[in-house]
Formats: structure tokens, C-alpha cells, sequence
């Protein structure tokens, strides 16, 4: 499996509070040491952010 890119992630948005950009899905303890360690090859909740798709859905 291709790696993922979490800045093509519809989960991935800009925090105007802290001023940089985060990740809305809460990892638990786990897949957070998971995905830390660099042992996951691929995001489970990677969803590509994808702008046109309501359009193409009301078409």
C-alpha cells in the first residue's frame, strides 16, 4: 500500500486557535505510539479531501 499524505486528508484542517494545522480524528494510545514510531504504513482514517465532490453529487 501507498503511503498517505495527511495534507490531502479531509481530517487534516487549520487550527486558527494554535495557529498550525492538526488532525481531527482522536487517536487512542495505540495507534498513536503506531503512528509515532513510524510503524504504520497507511492511515486508517485518511479520506482524500476532495472540494468538487458535492458538486459531482448534485449533478
Amino acid at each position: 500500500m501507498a503511503k498517505t499524505s495527511c495534507d490531502m486528508c479531509v481530517n487534516y484542517i487549520y487550527d486558527e486557535d494554535y495557529e498550525c494545522f492538526t488532525c481531527l480524528v482522536n487517536l487512542d494510545e495505540d495507534e498513536m505510539y503506531r503512528f509515532l514510531s513510524g510503524n504504520q504504513r497507511e492511515c486508517p482514517y485518511f479520506r482524500m479531501d476532495d472540494e468538487y465532490g458535492v458538486v459531482r453529487h448534485q449533478m
